[in-house]
């Protein structure tokens, strides 16, 4: 397996991984803010929606951070993967 193969896999599998991740993120922001602002008289239901919030965007931070230094590797990778220019000649 060539290291560009092994780039492009990772790179596809990052892509694949952080869109769900992103996906997952906006239910349950969209869930956590449906559940607090709905007229349902349970305090219960409503901290439950508060803490969906608090830990959605939370993720969303670190899925930020993560998909920052992923695209940081596979940028490395694909330099160091790239062939030497040959040497200058006198």
């Amino acid at each position: 397996m060539k290291t560009s193969d092994l780039v492009e896999f990772v790179r596809q599998t990052t892509l694949a991984v952080m869109s769900v991740a992103w996906f997952v993120f906006l239910v349950t922001w969209a869930v956590g803010w449906a559940l607090r602002g709905s007229p349902i008289p349970f305090r219960s239901l409503k901290r439950a929606g508060q803490s969906l919030i608090e830990d959605s965007v939370l993720a969303a931070f670190w899925l930020a951070l993560g998909t920052t230094i992923f695209a940081l590797i596979s940028y490395v990778a694909s330099s160091v993967s790239l062939p030497m220019p040959p040497p200058p000649s006198p």
